[in-house]
């Protein structure tokens, strides 16, 4: 199995940046694609970013493109979120998350391994 733990986390203001990590461990981390995903209080767990097992393929939600980055290092079997220009409504838990066979790579329920979460908020 595979466990997933976040961290970088935390609370800043608008415009400020976060870097979010994902380390793994476990069995191999270099087979499976790597997703980020987030809830808001209230609200429905959203897909925020993707990456392939390979890295050649990203995939990110409207609300984050151009502002968010995601990354990986397989040698540190690590994945990275590189958040941006954060706004208010980026207010969430976010949440690694890793998966093989993916039918789409935006789609949570296609992922097998989750981690516990971080918490990110963005005041105005």
């Amino acid at each position: 199995q595979v466990q997933l733990v976040e961290s970088g986390g935390g609370l800043v203001q608008a415009g400020d940046s976060l870097r979010l990590s994902c380390a793994a461990s476990g069995r191999t981390f270099v087979s499976y694609a790597m997703g980020w995903f987030r809830q808001a209080p209230g609200k429905e767990r959203e897909f925020v970013a993707g990456i392939s097992w390979g890295g050649d393929t990203l995939h990110y939600a409207d609300s984050v493109k151009g502002r968010f980055t995601i990354s990986r290092d397989n040698a540190k079997n690590s994945v990275y979120l590189q958040m941006n220009s954060l706004k208010p409504e980026d207010t969430a838990v976010y949440y690694c998350a890793a998966g093989s066979g993916l039918t789409r790579i935006d789609y949570a329920q296609d992922y097998n391994y989750w981690g516990q979460g971080t918490q990110v908020t963005v005041s105005s």
